[in-house]
């Protein structure tokens, strides 16, 4: 098996370089091999500076010409991706790549579509701002509800899914939306999502927090659009009968 680690980063210069030690140090287990896919946003601060010095085995650095958000991001490193599944690592500190063993000791178990990491079930519940709490309980809610799904953490950044199964979903939101089209289109493609406890090291505005509530009202639209049909849940050609029992 092999695990397509997707960092994607914007103005992260502080610590992107650690980020991407950090993965690299983390054995996975024997029965897995993996790529890291940087995807740099087209910084400003200097990360890109950084990126093409850093070099390894594993790493493939792909610049964005122009700022097209993290969702771009993401879906980048998706079209470039040669793994069984991809993880999306976030390029901050709030989100620990020492956890993706415990991702792919679940996947060894289940061969799930898709495994989220839920800062819910790991019972220390830890966030800087109200309102971001309040918004992933009702997002996670929402979720629930418009999708059947069964989400306690629908707002988390760590989310592997399947190769096969996010290459069939036809994803098109640019920005942070992408964060609950991914679950908003695998639960339409009639699979399950797993969660699992993770760890997180909230951050501020200050230290470069990017997510505002305007991108939760966002994330609503989306779930309309998604819940109506409004956008295509599977790329032309994929059957929507490759569904799974994970």
């Amino acid at each position: 098996m092999k695990l397509s680690v997707i960092i994607c980063c914007y103005n992260e210069k502080a610590t992107i370089r650690e980020i991407i030690a950090k993965t690299e140090a983390v054995e996975l287990g024997p029965n897995w091999d993996r790529e890291i896919i940087v995807v740099d946003n087209f910084s400003t601060d200097g990360t890109r500076e950084i990126l093409e010095q850093i070099e390894g085995p594993e790493i493939r650095v792909v610049f964005h010409d122009r700022n097209m958000g993290k969702g771009m991001s993401i879906r980048t490193g998706i079209a470039n991706m040669s793994g069984d599944y991809m993880i999306i690592q976030d390029a901050d500190a709030e989100y620990d790549p020492a956890e993706h063993v415990a991702f792919c000791r679940k996947a060894d178990e289940t061969a799930a579509a898709a495994i989220f990491g839920s800062r819910v079930l790991a019972g220390d519940i830890r966030y800087k701002y109200t309102h971001a709490y309040l918004g992933v309980r009702i997002l996670t809610t929402a979720t629930n509800i418009l999708f059947g799904g069964k989400l306690t953490d629908v707002a988390t950044a760590s989310k592997m899914v399947r190769a096969d199964v996010v290459q069939s979903l036809n994803l098109t939101t640019k920005d942070f939306n992408l964060d609950f089209e991914l679950p908003n289109k695998i639960l339409l493609a009639g699979h399950k999502i797993i969660e699992i406890p993770i760890s997180y090291n909230p951050r501020t505005y200050e230290e470069g927090k990017k997510i505002t509530s305007l991108d939760g009202f966002k994330a609503i639209l989306i779930m309309i659009r998604d819940r109506l049909g409004l956008s295509p849940v599977l790329k032309k050609g994929i059957s929507a009968s490759k569904r799974d029992s994970s």
